[in-house]
């Protein structure tokens, strides 16, 4: 198929736990080099569309797709080799999840198993410059730079999860998705993941899945309402917050629900 000119083409997407229909009729265009925040209340299907966009879902027994994901412009579900989709598609959990290894290790694992070996005296400055500058890219660098070869449970929460968002970043993904990746974190820490989302929506195509409104509306150029599986609305940031079209838009904007 040809490319529509969006990072993500979702066609009536449908998915099915077992019996339980979880994604009902989903259709959305994400663009390229922007931020798009899903929002709803628990159960909604956010984070189950966002594992869709990198086929996490296919490690579920049971699980049933049905409908178009083109990445891109090609059918995910087609013939697309699924670790080449992952490592082009990072994923950031809830929960800082650093690998109980150094630093320099967490962000080196994943070059590694996709084959960086550092034998020579250049594949190991290659791999150095690369963790480098992963951890600059993800605000790290200055904070950690010193303690390289200590181990990654030391550092804050915050500074675990954006050692995470840096080890993401060292397979040079094309595209980053994120699941509430601040909720575990105090109100700096958070602050400090927003801003370098800013900075890395330059480089990345950024999906982001949020509990917290006001993060939404801060960070993200679009937004996406789910509601019991349903894509309700989804716009630019400012029209869900300031001139939602449907009144369960409103109604959860406003706090009257969820």
């Amino acid at each position: 198929m040809e490319s529509t000119g969006a990072k993500f083409d979702v066609t009536k997407l449908d998915l099915w736990y077992g019996q339980t229909q979880a994604l009902n009729q989903v259709s959305m265009k994400i663009e390229a080099n922007s931020i798009t925040a899903l929002i709803g209340p628990s159960g909604c299907g956010k984070s189950t569309f966002l594992r869709v966009l990198d086929r996490m879902n296919d490690l579920i027994d049971g699980v049933r797709v049905e409908g178009t994901v083109l990445y891109d412009g090609a059918d995910i579900f087609g013939s697309a080799d699924v670790i080449d989709l992952r490592k082009r598609i990072g994923m950031v959990f809830q929960k800082p999840n650093p690998f109980p290894m150094s630093v320099f290790d967490n962000v080196a694992y994943g070059p590694r198993v996709h084959g960086l070996h550092a034998r020579t005296a250049a594949e190991k400055r290659h791999l150095s410059e690369l963790v480098e500058k992963s951890l600059v890219n993800a605000a790290l660098f200055d904070e950690v730079k010193d303690r390289l070869h200590k181990s990654a449970l030391g550092l804050s929460g915050g500074q675990q999860q954006r050692l995470c968002i840096a080890r993401v970043l060292a397979v040079e993904p094309d595209v980053l998705l994120m699941d509430e990746p601040t909720s575990a974190l105090d109100p700096i820490s958070t602050a400090k993941i927003e801003a370098l989302l800013d900075e890395l929506k330059v480089r990345y195509t950024i999906v982001i899945v949020t509990h917290n409104m006001q993060q939404a509306g801060r960070v993200s150029d679009s937004t996406g309402f789910f509601l019991h599986g349903e894509l309700v609305e989804y716009a630019p940031t400012k029209e869900i917050f300031f001139n939602p079209r449907d009144k369960r838009t409103e109604n959860y904007i406003s706090g009257r629900f969820g």
